[in-house]
């Protein structure tokens, strides 16, 4: 089974993405951690339910992995695009606890199994050769956690509840067959529309926002 284990935001840049939440839910996100090995950088806010929201961006100083980076920030004139079309809420990472089988089973659709940090490996995520998301951000991406999951204590907790995730997508049968295959609990509600595009409700100490 999958669950969600956080939404992200993948920005130009960091700057870009602060500000774009800071818009939309009137938070300040504070910053997380820099990926040594991925070459990129985050802010990271509790969504309530072990779920946390993530902006991440590649990081201008940072070190080349030697492989394709996560989130498609490799291609920054696509991360432009889609932040320039209003696509900012890209997609979802969801955890399961056997990477290795979903891999074998959907490798054309996640990628490979990578190791990481690959010196002291905490948790395996799934990255297509290309280091793009998964069928365009339909389809999550995956993270295994090795049976330690993420420490809500290191994210801030501003008071901010995710209620809701919708995806937009021109064909919505497919996107549910698919999720239904993975059996991902409690999958984003699909919608018909044009473009792929996610919207987010979030409760904030000053009401119901939206995410997109």
């Amino acid at each position: 089974m999958l669950t969600l284990d956080h939404l992200t935001v993948i920005a130009p840049t960091l700057a870009e993405g602060v500000a774009h939440v800071r818009d939309c839910l009137g938070l300040e996100v504070p910053f997380g951690t820099r990926h040594d090995y991925m070459g990129t950088h985050n802010h990271r806010l509790q969504l309530g339910g072990r779920v946390y929201l993530e902006i991440v961006a590649r990081d201008p100083e940072g070190v080349d992995p030697g492989r394709a980076r996560w989130f498609g920030v490799d291609d920054p004139e696509q991360v432009r695009a889609d932040w320039d079309e209003g696509r900012r809420l890209r997609g979802w990472v969801a955890a399961t606890e056997d990477i290795g089988s979903l891999v074998c089973a959907q490798g054309t659709v996640f990628g490979e199994r990578v190791a990481l940090p690959p010196a002291t490996p905490a948790f395996d995520f799934a990255i297509p050769a290309d280091g793009s998301l998964p069928l365009d951000g339909a389809a999550p991406s995956l993270i295994d956690h090795r049976g330690d999951p993420t420490s809500m204590a290191e994210i801030p907790d501003l008071g901010a509840r995710l209620l809701s995730l919708t995806l937009e997508h021109p064909d919505p049968a497919a996107v549910e067959m698919l999720y239904r295959a993975l059996a991902v609990d409690r999958p984003p509600a699909v919608v018909q529309g044009p473009r792929l595009r996610y919207r987010a409700q979030i409760e904030t100490p000053d009401g119901v926002k939206a995410l997109t």
